[in-house]
């Protein structure tokens, strides 16, 4: 059946726990919130390693007893781009990485690394996209107006926040928020969603299909 129409399949071990690559920046929201579900046992993944370009979340990976890797970018050349990205390549082949997860990690994947992660590296982005791509989307909301403000979680490829969309939430906000507002009222819709969107990868609910996903709730 699988070969008549076309069909790819595999079998997984539904007691194996998917081993997710954390990546952040310098915004940590994401990554305690999903520390947090996995300390309560309400994300059933394990987390080997956590990569950041900034020293700020040594600690707070430390207090969960999960290695921390400092691969600094500052001012980086493409040679030291390149370098770098290597390195999150053996560390992903060394801990038998499933999943990556750029948990507000800041930084712009090279398309090679991007072919090299296809179908296993989730973004979660702080707009209710395909409105307001690239930075700082909630001031942007906040300068036309919107009455709803969103976060997409969503695979990554080379086209900069135009992966498959595997999930996506969105929160009401009125004229009289500030922007700073809607940034903290985000974060919180970003949390969720981004969770919900591991939840479902880790449990094989979701399919690629070309350029979008169909999952399986």
């Amino acid at each position: 059946l699988a070969g008549r129409l076309a069909m790819d399949w595999e079998l997984v071990d539904a007691q194996r726990k998917t081993r997710v690559l954390l990546l952040v920046s310098k915004l940590g929201h994401c990554l305690n919130d999903l520390l947090f579900r996995v300390q309560t046992g309400h994300l059933a993944i394990e987390i080997p390693a956590i990569v950041s370009n900034h020293r700020d979340f040594y600690q707070l990976a430390a207090s969960h007893d999960i290695p921390f890797h400092h691969l600094p970018l500052l001012h980086a050349t493409d040679e030291q781009k390149q370098a770098q990205e290597r390195k999150i390549r053996d560390l992903i082949e060394e801990q038998q990485i499933d999943l990556v997860v750029l948990a507000r990690y800041m930084q712009i994947l090279s398309p090679e690394m991007c072919r090299f992660l296809e179908g296993r590296a989730i973004n979660i982005h702080h707009s209710f996209l395909p409105s307001f791509k690239g930075a700082r989307p909630y001031h942007q909301a906040h300068e036309r107006g919107v009455k709803l403000i969103g976060a997409t979680a969503h695979y990554v490829t080379s086209d900069l926040d135009e992966g498959p969309i595997i999930e996506q939430d969105v929160a009401r906000i009125d004229h009289s928020m500030t922007p700073d507002q809607l940034v903290a009222i985000g974060r919180d819709t970003e949390c969720v969603t981004l969770a919900r969107a591991i939840q479902w990868h880790a449990e094989h609910r979701v399919l690629l299909n070309g350029h979008r996903t169909v999952v399986f709730r």
